[in-house]
């Protein structure tokens, strides 16, 4: 089964283990990182920015603009701006309260309607799986099966589902977000687990009463849109320009889809980290030791490991954050399932006070804390700051090989 997983707090500032707090002083005389990308049917821009809402503002959150249609339709389509994007997760996933086109909901093999439970790192999601037909700047896919976050038909969640995680972020202001778009190197969220198992963690067929857990098919899942595009379907590539130390108030890049198959998008001598094809974790060395789930997940508005000799921040609105006196140069080794390694250094704050220096950023590429579980490393947005990140789908091969991968 695929872990569906976004790193701690990956919508809001400043609470690992509650994401919330966010500030709302007056705004500083700060410029904009970065430019606007060019007008190209693969590529589409993405912004970090406070997100949608103004009263729990984002830190670290890359968003893009997806249009959905009801399938078959040209004109019944809605375009809806501030989706997360995210390569740790697979597939699209839209708020119901930022939805006004009506998608139809997808029909359970056993009957009722198909709906899902998607556990992410700080909370869990939960709504019904509709049809559209998907347009990300010049890309197209038709008949995606997408996840409808908070649908107030579905308001009957199961206790299988909510008893996973403490926190349910089924509005606008929970997830932080109108939606998620995961791009990850997964083509389903679930996989070949979900065909065959029927209690899978995952989906459940409901009726107006009960919700009971379902096995479901491969094409009725929730489908990552980039592996249902005509063209440039095998990975995506996301631009990031540099940032400063302490910050910005916003930053603008590019989401470029496909790997080798056009000009702007080719490979070069980038490091290759092939992934596992199960869970889609590599091995992160840090301190001596080996972490093996670990991960680079754009979803994740920081760095996230335990290191117990960092001292965290004492102020509970930044709980599980570190705190250290002064800036930390650290590196750790990450290597890929191919025995290919890599050094990255990295440096992390005080997060308390980053936030106080520049209460109106958005842009935070030293903020870190601790990760929960043991045997991880989440390299999370800031690893992607001054990067050209490429994700290649499995199944899919591109001149550096084989997915499912990671290359920078």
């Amino acid at each position: 089964m695929r872990a569906v997983l976004i790193g701690l707090c990956t919508a809001l500032w400043l609470s690992a283990s509650g994401c919330g707090g966010g500030h709302n002083d007056a705004p500083l005389s700060v410029g904009t990182s970065g430019g606007s990308p060019p007008a190209v049917a693969n590529v589409v821009s993405v912004v970090v920015d406070a997100g949608p809402t103004s009263t729990s503002p984002d830190v670290n959150t890359l968003f893009t603009t997806v249009t959905v249609c009801s399938p078959g339709s040209t004109t019944n389509c809605q375009t809806i701006d501030h989706i997360q994007v995210d390569t740790q997760s697979f597939g699209l996933r839209i708020l119901a309260q930022a939805l006004t086109q009506a998608l139809p909901v997808q029909s359970a093999a056993i009957g009722g309607s198909l709906a899902e439970c998607t556990v992410f790192a700080d909370g869990y999601s939960w709504g019904p799986v509709a049809m559209a037909d998907v347009q990300i700047s010049g890309e197209s896919a038709s008949s995606v099966p997408v996840q409808v976050i908070g649908d107030p038909n579905f308001s009957n969640i199961p206790a299988s589902c909510s008893g996973q995680a403490p926190t349910e972020e089924d509005t606008v202001a929970a997830f932080g977000a109108n939606g998620i778009l995961g791009i990850g190197v997964f083509d389903q969220d679930c996989g070949p687990t979900c065909v065959t198992t029927v209690d899978n963690g995952f989906y459940y067929a409901c009726t107006s009463t009960v919700c009971q857990a379902t096995a479901v098919p491969l094409a009725n899942q929730v489908t990552n849109p980039v592996a249902l595009f005509a063209t440039d379907n095998n990975g995506s590539i996301i631009v990031l320009p540099s940032v400063a130390a302490q910050g910005a108030a916003t930053l603008t890049g590019s989401l470029i889809f496909g790997i080798d198959t056009q000009s702007n998008n080719a490979s070069g001598s980038e490091t290759v980290l092939t992934v596992d094809p199960q869970f889609g974790y590599l091995t992160a060395i840090f301190n001596g030791s080996p972490l093996a789930m670990s991960f680079i997940d754009s979803g994740s508005n920081g760095i996230y490991f335990t290191d117990t000799s960092i001292v965290q921040c004492t102020d509970p609105s930044y709980a599980q954050f570190y705190c250290p006196a002064g800036t930390l140069n650290l590196t750790v080794t990450l290597q890929g399932s191919n025995g290919v390694t890599g050094e990255i250094g990295f440096s992390i704050g005080n997060a308390q006070t980053l936030a106080a220096d520049n209460p109106t950023f958005t842009v935070v590429p030293m903020l870190a804390g601790t990760y929960p579980a043991a045997g991880s490393f989440d390299f999370g947005l800031p690893f992607y700051f001054g990067r050209r990140v490429a994700t290649a789908l499995e199944n899919n091969t591109t001149s550096l090989g084989a997915g499912p991968y990671v290359a920078y």
